[in-house]
């Protein structure tokens, strides 16, 4: 087994406070586009700039775009999100669909969070002094009891009644009232 984990950032899963429940807010602040003029690896990075950069800065009003040409170094990505984090990402030998993959991804994320160690797969802000809930928490007694498979809990909760079951209901219930009047009749001839 490796030990690599070891060395990732370790932390919790976390998403910025309410975003999406109203307007989604892109969380990429800035991105930045390093290549070289001349060489051969930022090919790729060299075609999207010409083809798609534009574009993409129109359908992406809220991201800031920093185009930077250096001699002689290998076309790199660089993404600042609004948490402070910075993302970065070696383009070298892209092509340029690769690049707009990239830059999406970018776009997606909200930091490195990709590279971030788990150590729960929740959190919560305000633990339970309680406990986690589970489905299984507040049951009856006599379903801990019951021995499965069983026909009374396999019934649906909420069938309607059926014609024939109101018939049924509606004769016993006319049978009792009779049954009722019949007895009162009969007690107060015992009475006289």
């Amino acid at each position: 087994m490796s030990n690599s984990h070891l060395f990732l950032k370790s932390g919790f899963p976390r998403a910025p406070l309410q975003n999406g429940l109203g307007r989604y807010v892109c969380q990429l602040q800035r991105i930045t586009l390093k290549f070289c003029k001349n060489n051969g690896s930022s090919r790729g990075m060299r075609d999207f700039i010409e083809n798609h950069l534009v574009d993409f800065a129109k359908e992406n009003p809220g991201i800031v775009v920093y185009v930077k040409p250096r001699r002689h170094r290998t076309p790199v990505l660089v993404g600042e999100y609004l948490n402070g984090e910075r993302e970065w990402l070696s383009c070298r030998n892209n092509t340029q669909e690769e690049i707009s993959k990239w830059i999406d991804l970018l776009k997606t994320q909200n930091g490195s969070s990709s590279s971030l160690r788990l150590r729960k797969m929740w959190h919560t802000d305000v633990p339970s002094i309680q406990g986690p809930w589970t489905p299984f928490l507040l049951r009856s007694p006599e379903a801990q009891a019951q021995v499965y498979p069983s026909e009374e809990a396999s019934k649906p909760l909420d069938t309607p009644q059926t014609a024939t079951e109101k018939l049924i209901e509606l004769f016993r219930q006319q049978k009792l009232e009779a049954g009722e009047e019949g007895h009162d009749v009969l007690s107060k001839k015992r009475a006289e």
